[in-house]
Protein backbone atom coordinates (compact mmCIF):
# COMPACT_ATOMS: atom_id res chain seq x y z
CA UNK A 1 0.00 0.00 0.00
CA UNK A 2 2.81 2.44 0.88
CA UNK A 3 4.52 1.64 -2.42
CA UNK A 4 1.30 2.51 -4.26
CA UNK A 5 1.04 5.87 -2.47
CA UNK A 6 4.70 6.60 -3.18
CA UNK A 7 4.10 5.99 -6.88
CA UNK A 8 1.16 8.39 -6.81
CA UNK A 9 3.02 11.07 -4.86
CA UNK A 10 6.03 11.06 -7.17
CA UNK A 11 3.82 12.53 -9.88
CA UNK A 12 2.59 15.47 -7.82
CA UNK A 13 2.79 18.93 -9.37
CA UNK A 14 5.56 20.90 -7.68
CA UNK A 15 3.57 24.09 -8.16
CA UNK A 16 0.84 22.81 -5.85
CA UNK A 17 1.29 23.18 -2.12
CA UNK A 18 1.02 19.71 -0.60
CA UNK A 19 1.48 20.82 3.00
CA UNK A 20 -0.36 24.13 3.35
CA UNK A 21 -3.94 24.41 4.55
CA UNK A 22 -6.49 24.78 1.76
CA UNK A 23 -10.13 25.80 1.72
CA UNK A 24 -12.70 23.30 2.95
CA UNK A 25 -15.22 22.83 0.17
CA UNK A 26 -17.87 21.48 2.54
CA UNK A 27 -17.62 24.59 4.72
CA UNK A 28 -18.04 26.81 1.66
CA UNK A 29 -21.13 24.84 0.66
CA UNK A 30 -22.38 25.35 4.22
CA UNK A 31 -21.97 29.12 3.75
CA UNK A 32 -24.30 28.90 0.74
CA UNK A 33 -26.83 26.89 2.74
CA UNK A 34 -26.67 29.35 5.63
CA UNK A 35 -27.35 32.20 3.21
CA UNK A 36 -30.44 30.35 1.97
CA UNK A 37 -31.77 30.18 5.54
CA UNK A 38 -30.94 33.86 6.13
CA UNK A 39 -32.78 35.02 3.00
CA UNK A 40 -35.64 32.50 2.85
CA UNK A 41 -36.04 30.94 6.32
CA UNK A 42 -39.44 29.43 5.60
CA UNK A 43 -38.27 27.65 2.45
CA UNK A 44 -34.73 26.46 3.15
CA UNK A 45 -33.53 24.51 6.19
CA UNK A 46 -30.00 23.60 7.20
CA UNK A 47 -29.01 21.82 10.41
CA UNK A 48 -32.23 23.11 12.02
CA UNK A 49 -30.68 26.58 12.23
CA UNK A 50 -32.81 29.63 12.91
CA UNK A 51 -32.26 32.70 10.76
CA UNK A 52 -30.09 34.27 13.48
CA UNK A 53 -28.13 31.05 14.04
CA UNK A 54 -27.53 30.74 10.31
CA UNK A 55 -26.10 34.26 10.20
CA UNK A 56 -23.78 33.48 13.11
CA UNK A 57 -22.63 30.25 11.45
CA UNK A 58 -22.04 32.05 8.15
CA UNK A 59 -20.03 34.73 9.97
CA UNK A 60 -17.72 32.16 11.60
CA UNK A 61 -17.26 29.94 8.56
CA UNK A 62 -16.68 32.81 6.19
CA UNK A 63 -13.96 34.43 8.30
CA UNK A 64 -12.20 31.07 8.65
CA UNK A 65 -12.34 30.32 4.93
CA UNK A 66 -11.31 33.84 3.90
CA UNK A 67 -8.32 33.58 6.24
CA UNK A 68 -7.24 30.31 4.61
CA UNK A 69 -7.75 31.69 1.10
CA UNK A 70 -5.65 34.78 1.84
CA UNK A 71 -2.82 32.67 3.26
CA UNK A 72 -2.79 30.56 0.10
CA UNK A 73 -2.20 33.76 -1.87
CA UNK A 74 0.33 35.11 0.65
CA UNK A 75 -1.84 38.16 1.26
CA UNK A 76 -1.83 40.24 4.43
CA UNK A 77 -5.44 41.52 4.26
CA UNK A 78 -7.48 41.25 7.45
CA UNK A 79 -10.01 38.41 6.89
CA UNK A 80 -12.31 39.94 9.49
CA UNK A 81 -12.54 43.17 7.48
CA UNK A 82 -13.37 41.35 4.25
CA UNK A 83 -15.90 39.16 6.02
CA UNK A 84 -17.63 42.19 7.52
CA UNK A 85 -17.79 43.95 4.14
CA UNK A 86 -19.54 40.89 2.71
CA UNK A 87 -21.95 40.63 5.65
CA UNK A 88 -22.97 44.25 5.11
CA UNK A 89 -23.64 43.46 1.43
CA UNK A 90 -26.26 40.83 2.28
CA UNK A 91 -29.31 43.18 2.20
CA UNK A 92 -28.34 44.41 -1.28
CA UNK A 93 -27.76 40.85 -2.48
CA UNK A 94 -31.20 39.89 -1.19
CA UNK A 95 -32.83 42.86 -2.93
CA UNK A 96 -31.36 41.84 -6.30
CA UNK A 97 -32.35 38.21 -5.74
CA UNK A 98 -35.92 39.32 -5.21
CA UNK A 99 -35.89 40.93 -8.67
CA UNK A 100 -34.49 37.70 -10.14
CA UNK A 101 -37.18 35.66 -8.41
CA UNK A 102 -39.89 37.93 -9.80
CA UNK A 103 -38.38 37.82 -13.31
CA UNK A 104 -38.32 34.02 -13.37
CA UNK A 105 -41.88 33.80 -12.05
CA UNK A 106 -43.12 36.37 -14.59
CA UNK A 107 -41.14 34.80 -17.42
CA UNK A 108 -42.35 31.20 -17.10
CA UNK A 109 -46.06 30.48 -17.55
CA UNK A 110 -45.46 27.05 -15.98
CA UNK A 111 -44.50 28.64 -12.65
CA UNK A 112 -47.53 28.44 -10.37
CA UNK A 113 -45.99 30.58 -7.62
CA UNK A 114 -42.76 32.21 -6.50
CA UNK A 115 -42.55 29.50 -3.84
CA UNK A 116 -42.32 26.95 -6.65
CA UNK A 117 -39.47 28.92 -8.21
CA UNK A 118 -37.65 29.04 -4.87
CA UNK A 119 -38.02 25.34 -4.19
CA UNK A 120 -37.73 23.80 -7.65
CA UNK A 121 -36.01 25.96 -10.26
CA UNK A 122 -32.33 25.29 -11.01
CA UNK A 123 -32.08 28.65 -12.76
CA UNK A 124 -32.86 30.51 -9.57
CA UNK A 125 -30.50 28.31 -7.54
CA UNK A 126 -27.65 29.02 -9.97
CA UNK A 127 -28.37 32.77 -9.83
CA UNK A 128 -28.56 32.62 -6.02
CA UNK A 129 -25.09 31.10 -5.80
CA UNK A 130 -23.73 33.48 -8.44
CA UNK A 131 -24.93 36.54 -6.49
CA UNK A 132 -23.06 35.38 -3.37
CA UNK A 133 -19.94 34.43 -5.31
CA UNK A 134 -19.91 37.69 -7.28
CA UNK A 135 -20.10 39.76 -4.10
CA UNK A 136 -17.00 37.98 -2.78
CA UNK A 137 -15.30 38.35 -6.16
CA UNK A 138 -15.94 42.10 -6.11
CA UNK A 139 -14.10 42.50 -2.80
CA UNK A 140 -11.20 40.43 -4.13
CA UNK A 141 -11.61 37.31 -1.99
CA UNK A 142 -9.65 34.51 -3.72
CA UNK A 143 -10.73 30.89 -4.33
CA UNK A 144 -14.05 30.97 -2.46
CA UNK A 145 -16.11 32.58 -5.27
CA UNK A 146 -14.94 30.01 -7.79
CA UNK A 147 -15.57 27.10 -5.42
CA UNK A 148 -19.10 28.42 -4.94
CA UNK A 149 -19.76 28.84 -8.65
CA UNK A 150 -18.42 25.39 -9.50
CA UNK A 151 -20.70 23.90 -6.85
CA UNK A 152 -23.61 25.67 -8.55
CA UNK A 153 -22.40 24.34 -11.90
CA UNK A 154 -22.25 20.81 -10.48
CA UNK A 155 -25.77 21.05 -9.07
CA UNK A 156 -27.55 22.75 -11.98
CA UNK A 157 -25.49 22.35 -15.16
CA UNK A 158 -25.36 26.16 -15.33
CA UNK A 159 -21.83 27.62 -15.42
CA UNK A 160 -21.69 31.29 -14.36
CA UNK A 161 -18.23 32.62 -13.64
CA UNK A 162 -18.33 34.74 -10.46
CA UNK A 163 -16.55 37.57 -12.27
CA UNK A 164 -19.43 38.13 -14.70
CA UNK A 165 -21.43 41.32 -14.14
CA UNK A 166 -25.19 40.69 -14.30
CA UNK A 167 -27.92 43.28 -13.76
CA UNK A 168 -31.24 42.99 -11.96
CA UNK A 169 -34.26 40.88 -12.94
CA UNK A 170 -32.16 38.11 -14.49
CA UNK A 171 -34.19 35.14 -15.76
CA UNK A 172 -32.81 31.71 -16.60
CA UNK A 173 -35.42 29.38 -18.11
CA UNK A 174 -34.57 25.65 -17.96
CA UNK A 175 -30.89 26.56 -17.89
CA UNK A 176 -29.02 23.32 -18.54
CA UNK A 177 -25.79 23.97 -20.42
CA UNK A 178 -25.67 27.76 -20.03
CA UNK A 179 -22.13 29.19 -19.89
CA UNK A 180 -21.38 32.81 -18.91
CA UNK A 181 -17.73 33.87 -18.99
CA UNK A 182 -15.80 35.93 -16.48
CA UNK A 183 -15.73 39.27 -18.31
CA UNK A 184 -19.32 39.14 -19.58
CA UNK A 185 -21.46 42.18 -18.82
CA UNK A 186 -25.20 41.54 -18.84
CA UNK A 187 -27.79 44.27 -18.39
CA UNK A 188 -31.15 44.35 -16.63
CA UNK A 189 -34.20 42.27 -17.58
CA UNK A 190 -32.28 39.68 -19.58
CA UNK A 191 -33.69 36.20 -20.20
CA UNK A 192 -31.59 33.18 -21.23
CA UNK A 193 -32.79 29.77 -22.30
CA UNK A 194 -30.90 26.48 -22.05
CA UNK A 195 -27.61 25.95 -23.85
CA UNK A 196 -26.74 29.63 -24.30
CA UNK A 197 -23.02 30.41 -24.36
CA UNK A 198 -21.74 33.90 -23.65
CA UNK A 199 -18.11 33.08 -24.19
CA UNK A 200 -14.67 33.93 -25.54
CA UNK A 201 -13.15 33.47 -28.96
CA UNK A 202 -9.89 31.55 -29.30
CA UNK A 203 -7.18 32.91 -27.00
CA UNK A 204 -4.35 34.97 -28.37
CA UNK A 205 -0.91 33.53 -27.59
CA UNK A 206 2.38 35.08 -26.55
CA UNK A 207 5.77 34.57 -28.20
CA UNK A 208 6.22 31.29 -26.32
CA UNK A 209 2.87 29.94 -27.52
CA UNK A 210 1.15 30.30 -24.14
CA UNK A 211 -2.42 31.65 -23.95
CA UNK A 212 -2.60 35.33 -22.97
CA UNK A 213 -4.86 35.54 -19.94
CA UNK A 214 -6.87 38.52 -18.66
CA UNK A 215 -8.46 41.33 -20.67
CA UNK A 216 -12.01 41.68 -21.94
CA UNK A 217 -12.78 38.32 -23.54
CA UNK A 218 -16.56 37.97 -23.30
CA UNK A 219 -19.53 39.86 -24.79
CA UNK A 220 -21.72 42.65 -23.47
CA UNK A 221 -25.46 42.01 -23.42
CA UNK A 222 -27.76 45.04 -23.18
CA UNK A 223 -31.01 45.55 -21.28
CA UNK A 224 -34.29 43.78 -22.08
CA UNK A 225 -32.65 41.07 -24.21
CA UNK A 226 -33.97 37.55 -24.80
CA UNK A 227 -31.55 34.85 -25.97
CA UNK A 228 -33.11 31.57 -27.06
CA UNK A 229 -31.79 28.03 -26.70
CA UNK A 230 -28.29 27.08 -27.84
CA UNK A 231 -27.34 30.51 -29.13
CA UNK A 232 -23.58 31.17 -29.00
CA UNK A 233 -22.27 34.72 -28.58
CA UNK A 234 -18.50 35.17 -28.49
CA UNK A 235 -15.83 37.83 -28.08
CA UNK A 236 -14.94 40.79 -25.91
CA UNK A 237 -15.76 43.27 -28.67
CA UNK A 238 -19.21 41.81 -29.30
CA UNK A 239 -22.20 43.77 -27.99
CA UNK A 240 -25.86 42.78 -28.17
CA UNK A 241 -27.83 46.02 -28.00
CA UNK A 242 -30.84 46.77 -25.84
CA UNK A 243 -34.19 45.17 -26.69
CA UNK A 244 -32.74 42.50 -28.98
CA UNK A 245 -34.12 39.01 -29.49
CA UNK A 246 -31.54 36.37 -30.41
CA UNK A 247 -32.99 33.21 -31.94
CA UNK A 248 -32.06 29.65 -31.11
CA UNK A 249 -28.83 28.15 -32.47
CA UNK A 250 -27.53 31.54 -33.61
CA UNK A 251 -23.74 31.96 -33.88
CA UNK A 252 -22.71 35.57 -33.22
CA UNK A 253 -19.18 37.00 -33.22
CA UNK A 254 -20.05 40.59 -34.21
CA UNK A 255 -22.17 43.22 -32.52
CA UNK A 256 -25.94 43.36 -33.03
CA UNK A 257 -27.58 46.78 -32.96
CA UNK A 258 -30.36 47.51 -30.50
CA UNK A 259 -33.90 46.43 -31.27
CA UNK A 260 -32.79 43.68 -33.67
CA UNK A 261 -34.41 40.26 -33.97
CA UNK A 262 -31.55 38.00 -35.03
CA UNK A 263 -32.09 34.39 -36.00
CA UNK A 264 -30.51 31.61 -38.03
CA UNK A 265 -32.44 30.86 -41.20
CA UNK A 266 -32.96 27.21 -42.12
Amino acid sequence: MNELLNRINQHRDNQLCNECQVNNRLDIISIIKCAQVIFYPNYYHFDNLSQEEALNRLDLLLEKEISIALKQDNRQDDPSDLKQIFIEMLPDIFYVLQTDLQAIYDGDPAAKSKAEVLLCYPGFYAIFIYRLAHALYRINVPYIPRIMSEYGHEKTGIDINPGATIGTSFCIDHGTGIVIGETSIIGNNVKLYQGVTIGAKSFEKDESGNPIKGGKRHPNIGNNVVIYANATILGGNTTIGDNCVIGGNAWIVESVKEGTTYYKKA
